[in-house]
C-alpha cells in the first residue's frame, strides 16, 4: 500500500481520502456480510442448528453510518469590552 505524507495534504485532499477510505470499508463490510449469510445457509443445510442473520444494511446504509458527524460549530459569545472613565 502506498504511504501518504497526512501532514502535506489540504483539508480538501484530506476530506477526499476520509471519504474514499469510508466508501471502500463499507464495500468491504458488505462483502464480507454477504460472504457470512452464505456460511450461515450452508450452515443450515447441513443440519446445523446456526442463527441465520442476513444483513438488513445495504451498501448505501453502512456508508452513511461511517459518515463523520457533521459538527456544527457554534459562535462563542463575544466578551463585552467596558471602556474605563
Amino acid at each position: 500500500m502506498q504511504k501518504v505524507d497526512l501532514e502535506s495534504l489540504s483539508i480538501d485532499d484530506l476530506a477526499k481520502l476520509c471519504d474514499d477510505a469510508s466508501e471502500k470499508l463499507a464495500d468491504k463490510i458488505a462483502a464480507r456480510q454477504r460472504e457470512l449469510a452464505a456460511e450461515m445457509e450452508k450452515l443450515n443445510a447441513l443440519g446445523k442448528k446456526a442463527k441465520v442473520a442476513a444483513p438488513k444494511k445495504d451498501v448505501k446504509d453502512i456508508k452513511e453510518a461511517l459518515k463523520p458527524l457533521e459538527v456544527k460549530h457554534q459562535d462563542a459569545p463575544k466578551p463585552q469590552v467596558t471602556k474605563a472613565a
